[in-house]
C-alpha cells in the first residue's frame, strides 16, 4: 500500500489537548505512527526495553530528550532511538509533526 508522510492512514489512537496520534497497523510486525503535536506541548515520555524506534520529523520544530541529552529537532531530522532509551518530544511555538516506526508486538 502507498501512503504519504502527511497521511499515514490507520486509525486515530488519541486526540487530546496535546496531540493527534494515528497508528497504521497494516503490517504484521511494524507500526507506522504519526503524531501531530499542538504548539508548546510535550509527550509524556517513555522507554521500551528490548525495542528500538525511528522518528522522522516532517513539520514544525521543537526539542527531543533521549535519556539525559536534549537536542533541537527540525523537518528532515531522523532520530534513531536505541533499545531501552527514554525519549520525549517537546513541540515549539508552531507545533510539530513526526512519523515513527516501531515493533508492533508491543503496547506503545
Amino acid at each position: 500500500m502507498k501512503y504519504s508522510l502527511e497521511d499515514i492512514g490507520g486509525e486515530v489512537v488519541k486526540d487530546n489537548e496535546t496531540y493527534l496520534l494515528k497508528d497504521n497497523k497494516l503490517l504484521n510486525r511494524l507500526v507506522v505512527s504519526s503524531t501531530d503535536m499542538k504548539p508548546n506541548m510535550s509527550t509524556r515520555g517513555h522507554k521500551h526495553e528490548g525495542q528500538e524506534e525511528v522518528y522522522y520529523f516532517v513539520k514544525g520544530n521543537g526539542t527531543m530528550d533521549i535519556d539525559d541529552t536534549t537536542f533541537t529537532v527540525t523537518p528532515g531530522d531522523i532520530i534513531l532511538i536505541e533499545d531501552g532509551a527514554f525519549h520525549r518530544v517537546h513541540s515549539g511555538p508552531d507545533g510539530c509533526y513526526f512519523v515513527c516506526v516501531f515493533d508492533g508486538d508491543r503496547n506503545h
